[in-house]
């Protein structure tokens, strides 16, 4: 059989970086086809290449047997490749309709957009797919699985032959996952080929017909997901064994660190009160929506709190805004590190220091000697792969960005941390880094809030786990005590057995 997509010998430098060493891929017609790696293996470079975003220094790409060299994503589109990036780019402002037919709409004999034919249009199309939204919704309006689906309809809207789906499910519920995964099954045996890049290992032998793995930009290999296992993956990933994902917990915690009393968010009518200790590891787990990101947002300053006290360390506490936080030796590393954590077109050098500009300033000046020693202590220390600290963030790999994000909570030295989410999509080696480095903070005596929606990741990392329902702490569980069924039980608003 003929491949539908090739590509071969496919090189891509950028400034200080080889990202692609003639790396190849071959996609069979009706094929759901993961591509996996470690974060900086070059997956989101070779798609984008594919794609338009990015051309390639050498190499070739064949669509159904014939050369092709897409030099934007519109020309690509019209060959038949489309693909949804991890960072939607739908229109929030525009109908379903609108960001389903940009650039075609059907328009009348005026000139103007024709928009009954256009819904018309777009219900027929969402019908074929299966996706029960509104034509006439506004994107802003919809969960974001459903926008998923919007991008997703939006590409095969053009009869694309190729979809390629770059972690398309990282900022989903496990529900809207399953959802969109058989959406993808449907496809697939409609004779729609799929690129499907993730690092979620379950995912992959749930959904995939077969696997590439590439490393620092160079292909590994091509294996049937029938004939290898979770760790076969990993050891073509990351060249070696890499052992166990979750450090040891804590035999023992130390004094109460944080008290919080009521503390009632804006929306939900009942307070929440807990204790998190030196040296432990707190999960909060729960729905998204149930109020987890909301409570750390309010602890940090930078949401408000209808009411409620907190303690630190015995004393009563007012937390303003962020900077309050900070001076009191609190972090907070957000859920969305590219939107509210990082600044992306600036240094890992600048990054690192944004949060204690003060120690590295003399004489209201900042001194770039102290600058140069903070960044290269914690590059070394969270071994970022970068050519220097001058490098801009958005050019490292999501795992090396979330180390940059971690170094600079880590420079203000804090007694509390809350990490949000803290290993959405990156890589499992990278994953284990900073499982480790949370671990090893909290054997310093930080103490450390978690919130995740990988339950495997709750389970393996905290000492104790919360789990939160509209607005409220729901259930408390030991980690000797706590199981995946108890935990979303509590957390779908089910009373314990």
């Amino acid at each position: 059989m003929q491949p539908t997509l090739q590509a071969k010998n496919i090189s891509k430098q950028f400034p200080g970086t080889l990202a692609l060493d003639n790396a190849q891929l071959e996609l069979l017609t009706g094929e759901i086809h993961a591509v996996m790696g470690e974060n900086g293996a070059g997956k989101s470079t070779l798609m984008k290449i594919l794609s338009g975003v990015y051309s390639a220094d050498s190499g070739e790409i064949y669509l159904d047997g014939r050369s092709i060299s897409p030099s934007n994503p519109r020309e690509a589109l019209m060959l038949g490749i489309g693909i949804v990036h991890q960072e939607l780019s739908v229109i929030p402002t525009l109908t379903v309709a609108e960001n389903i037919f940009p650039g075609h709409l059907p328009t009348n004999f005026l000139g103007m957009v024709n928009y009954r034919q256009l819904f018309h249009d777009t219900q027929h199309v969402l019908e074929k797919m299966q996706v029960h939204v509104n034509p006439r919704a506004l994107v802003e309006t919809l969960s974001i699985a459903n926008q998923q689906l919007v991008e997703i309809t939006k590409a095969l809207s053009s009869n694309c032959k190729v979809l390629i789906l770059d972690e398309p499910t990282s900022a989903l519920t496990d529900s809207e996952a399953d959802r969109l995964l058989g959406l993808l099954r449907r496809l697939a045996d409609e004779g729609v080929s799929i690129l499907y890049i993730s690092h979620k290992l379950k995912e992959i032998f749930a959904i995939a017909d077969r696997v590439t793995v590439l490393r620092d930009g160079r292909y590994i290999g091509t294996e049937k997901v029938s004939n290898i296992t979770p760790d076969h993956v990993i050891r073509m990933m990351v060249g070696r064994e890499l052992g166990m994902m979750y450090p040891p917990k804590s035999q023992k915690t130390g004094a109460a660190l944080l008290n919080v009393r009521d503390l009632r968010l804006p929306y939900s009518e009942r307070g929440n009160s807990f204790e998190l200790y030196e040296g432990e590891v707190l999960a909060f787990a729960g729905l998204i929506g149930s109020g987890r990101s909301e409570l750390a947002r309010a602890l940090f300053g930078a949401d408000p709190k209808a009411e409620g006290e907190i303690v630190l360390n015995g004393t009563p506490i007012n937390i303003q805004s962020p900077k309050d936080a900070i001076e009191l030796g609190i972090g907070y590393l957000p859920e969305d590190r590219k939107a509210a954590g990082l600044f992306l077109d600036m240094s890992i050098k600048l990054n690192v220091e944004a949060a204690v500009i003060e120690e590295v300033s003399m004489g209201g000046f900042v001194a770039p000697p102290k600058e140069r020693t903070l960044a290269e202590q914690y590059v070394k220390r969270l071994n970022i792969s970068t050519p220097s600290i001058e490098q801009e963030v958005r050019r490292l790999s999501g795992g090396n960005q979330q180390k940059a994000l971690v170094a600079k909570w880590l420079s203000i030295k804090p007694k509390l941390l809350i990490v949000d989410e803290p290993t959405r999509g990156i890589d499992v080696g990278a994953k284990k880094e900073i499982h480790f480095l949370l671990r090893a903070l909290a054997d310093s005596g930080v103490g450390i809030i978690i919130i995740s929606s990988e339950l495997p990741e709750v389970l393996g990392m905290s000492d104790r786990i919360l789990v939160m329902h509209e607005g409220v702490i729901a259930a408390e569980f030991s980690a000797a005590d706590a199981t995946e069924e108890n935990i979303i039980r509590a957390a779908s608003g089910q009373k314990s057995e």
